[in-house]
């Protein structure tokens, strides 16, 4: 029998609801929107398709929307690779794509997956209770697998849109943000399941479905309740713990003539003097300065007495950003050098009391992987850097105090933060530079994802940033003040 009318699937049913779902959750996420409640429907479009669609129509719908969301999410790409890294529109505009297409790829395979062990492409009974569950599994799995593979590229899981409500994310000290992202996923799914069982025809296992459906709102309402209570016993005790005054310089040097050699000593000057103002008479025990606030390497430039000068005069420690380098003797009689972006720590005697090196570089920001075989990207390591990782995850120590080191891109792995507090870190310090982002959404999404390793640990966290956002954030993910 012919049909003058072509199915709804093959008339590209799913593209709606792809795009739809991508609006919502680039509307969501934080940026210059930042609507967290759509958070909770946005996936609805998605899951619906993924419920009815076959898995090669869901799988499309699942890149569509993952394309758009990441595009939107990722537009500083351009910025980064193109104003900074010195590459022209037709380079940087391709390698925006080209990300944004390999995130895609996760959604797409959520939704392929969803649709094979939960749609009813292929059984029209099939009980919605498989894709409640199912989804918020599968979603988090992929965002596991996101953070480790290729070096990993955690950004944006969609439990960090909740980074400015404390009240409903406490029970990331449980699971992580993943935990926090299991949660929306579930509201979202179970929504579907709730219109699917307004159906008439439905003839599936009421009962069974029924109870299914109760078990995901309880877990919801557990996550919820926890986070509520634990909340607020974390804000009765909070004061209780130890307490430090420090004080954190943004600096906002400009990032086109920050490393020029002309420049570096007013850079010096710059945040010398706004440490002195910061400090006033407070006794302040320590001055924070944001990743690579110095433009030169402190082991080897008169400038670092200048530090040294101001730590004994205000009698107070200074943590900075720097960039460093080692010396290793060679068979040959030669030195093998290798360049880290790292911190140091000086004390108020003037001396480096200790040093950190960033341990998970950025690909193709400060290292490009398989350059013999990428000459065309060799601006990047002329413009950006060609750093080697770190491989101690220490605490620096500062009398009580064990400062847990994320140096800016660190801060999207919880694990680092999470080995740092094992090893006895008691306050975790986030420097960072987002100069390169400019005046885009990415200094927001990058704190955000910071607020949670503060919750995660329940420490607290300083956060220094040369331009961008600046700010102290408490154990409970409280942005107590920040700049920008």
């Amino acid at each position: 029998m012919t049909t003058l009318f072509p199915s709804r699937e093959r008339r590209g049913g799913w593209l709606l609801p792809a795009m739809l779902s991508a609006g919502l959750l680039a509307l969501a996420m934080p940026g210059r929107v930042g609507w967290w409640p759509l958070l909770f429907v946005a996936l609805v479009p998605l899951l619906l398709v993924a419920l009815s669609a076959r898995p090669g129509r869901s799988a499309l719908a699942g890149f569509v929307c993952g394309l758009v969301t990441h595009l939107a999410l990722l537009y500083w790409i351009l910025i980064v690779l193109g104003r900074y890294g010195g590459l022209p529109l037709f380079l940087s505009l391709p390698g925006l794509v080209v990300l944004a297409a390999y995130m895609a790829l996760y959604p797409a395979v959520f939704c392929a997956l969803l649709s094979l062990l939960a749609g009813r492409s292929w059984h029209r009974e099939r009980p919605v209770a498989a894709l409640v569950w199912l989804a918020p599994v599968l979603w988090v799995g992929l965002d596991w697998l996101r953070s480790v593979l290729f070096t990993g590229f955690p950004w944006m899981d969609l439990g960090y849109g909740l980074y400015a409500q404390p009240q409903l994310i406490q029970a990331a000290d449980l699971g992580g943000h993943h935990l926090v992202t299991f949660g929306v996923v579930l509201c979202n799914s179970l929504l579907v399941g709730i219109v699917d069982r307004q159906r008439r025809d439905v003839r599936w296992n009421i009962h069974r479905e029924r109870g299914l459906l109760l078990l995901a709102c309880a877990t919801l309402v557990f996550l919820g309740g926890y986070s509520a209570v634990r909340y607020r016993i974390a804000v009765h005790y909070g004061p209780r713990a130890l307490q430090a005054q420090v004080a954190v310089v943004q600096g906002n040097v400009d990032q086109m003539v920050k490393w020029s050699p002309a420049f570096k000593t007013a850079t010096v000057d710059t945040y010398l003097r706004l440490s002195r103002e910061a400090i006033g008479e407070a006794d302040v025990e320590l001055v924070v300065w944001p990743e690579t606030a110095l433009p030169f390497y402190p082991q080897r430039d008169q400038l670092t007495g200048r530090l040294a000068a101001f730590t004994g005069t205000a009698n107070t420690w200074l943590l900075t950003g720097a960039p460093l380098f080692t010396l290793t003797p060679q068979t040959d009689g030669s030195e093998l050098v290798r360049h880290y972006n790292g911190a140091i720590l000086l004390g108020p005697d003037g001396r480096i009391a200790a040093s950190h090196a960033k341990q998970h570089l950025v690909p193709f920001g400060e290292y490009v992987p398989l350059r013999p075989y990428l000459p065309f990207l060799e601006p990047l390591v002329v413009s950006i850097g060609d750093f080697a990782a770190g491989t101690s995850g220490e605490p620096l120590a500062l009398g009580p105090m064990r400062l847990g080191m994320l140096i800016c891109y660190e801060s999207i792995f919880p694990e680092i933060a999470r080995q740092s507090v094992t090893r006895g870190a008691n306050l975790l310090v986030n420097l960072t530079n987002d100069a390169w982002y400019g005046r885009s959404s990415a200094p927001h999404q990058s704190m955000a994802m910071a607020v949670f390793r503060a919750v995660e640990n329940k420490r607290a966290l300083v956060r220094a940033a040369n331009t961008g956002i600046s700010g102290f954030v408490d154990p409970v993910g409280r942005i107590v003040e920040r700049s920008g």
